[in-house]
């Protein structure tokens, strides 16, 4: 994508973001809350969820999508679907650094967390103090 070249045609940017997902960024701002560009743009990498526009970061399935294909997607997600439960449990499945980024509410949550840890010993540290002193998630954890 040239520098600073804002697309506006749909489907250039439908096929950019097919070819390469971040080409998202080059979107105009009503590409950017165009549903179905975003998702092309999230199937290729989750993060790229982060040039969306705000509406479709509050969109639950495009921010499914996302972190199936980006752990870090979940970063990027409104603060509601940070909160959903089965959105984190989705991203901590595809990543356990995810946990790092759910709502306090869900770093408290066993079975979330439980599924971070089996998925990475290191997810231990996003968790609740309680969870982090858990014997049964530390002894998981220390493997």
């Amino acid at each position: 994508m040239p520098d600073n070249k804002i697309i506006t045609d749909r489907e250039e940017m439908l096929e950019a973001v097919k070819s390469y997902g971040g080409a998202l960024e080059y979107a105009s701002d009503t590409l950017k809350a165009d549903r179905e560009v975003v998702l092309e743009a999230v199937k290729k990498f989750g993060q790229f969820l982060k040039f969306a526009d705000d509406t479709l970061k509050a969109d639950r399935e495009v921010v499914l999508e996302a972190v199936r294909n980006g752990e870090l997607a979940l970063k990027f997600a409104s603060d509601a679907l940070r909160a959903d439960r089965e959105v984190v449990l989705e991203a901590v499945r595809n990543g356990a650094t995810a946990l790092g980024y759910a709502d306090d509410t869900l770093r408290a949550d066993r079975e979330v967390v439980l599924a971070a840890v089996r998925n990475d010993a290191a997810a231990l540290q996003y968790a609740s103090q309680e969870l982090q002193n858990d014997p049964e998630l530390k002894k998981l954890a220390e493997g």
